[in-house]
């Protein structure tokens, strides 16, 4: 009579083991990693490239490159190959320091009497960072434009050449 009593809890104990082991088992999501953005401020004139990392306000500097920095001769330092060369040195840098992202402002001389176009070596830059496992927010031109303010030299009648 015992063994009778047993072996129907033999088989109970088996449907319900069946039922364990065919519940959904939840997978773990992977953790969504933060995003540090940066700010990448590219100033290029004719006679240079500058590239500049600081954090999200603008206040404090993450990491700084130039085109003097690169290469030797006065005159290359605004030639396209030195701003690749300073980009990707500052993509790696910072991403050892952390960030994944970074929004753009080029700026050119501008103002009253420079030119109102970048240099040659912000468009080699922003290609070289495209390049890279960064993510790019926006590419914004912040080039001071004049308003009229200043008389430009020349007289009335203009620069005769």
């Amino acid at each position: 009579m015992t063994d009778e009593k047993t072996k129907p809890d033999d088989k109970e104990t088996k449907i319900e083991k069946k039922e364990e082991e065919t519940e959904p088992k939840t997978v773990a999501k992977p953790k969504k990693k933060k995003q540090l953005w940066g700010v990448l401020h590219i100033y290029s004139s004719k006679n240079n490239t500058i590239l500049h990392v600081t954090d999200i306000t603008g206040s404090e500097t993450i990491s700084f490159k130039s085109g003097g920095q690169i290469v030797r001769s006065q005159r290359e330092e605004s030639s396209p190959y030195a701003a690749m060369k300073a980009a990707s040195l500052i993509a790696d840098d910072i991403i050892g320091k952390g960030i994944t992202g970074l929004h753009i402002k080029v700026r050119g001389p501008g103002g009253h009497n420079g030119p109102r176009y970048p240099g040659k070596g912000a468009q080699a830059a922003i290609r070289a960072i495209s390049r890279t496992p960064l993510t790019i927010g926006k590419i914004e031109n912040v080039t001071p434009m004049s308003r009229g303010g200043c008389r430009p030299k020349g007289g009335r009648r203009g620069r005769r050449v």
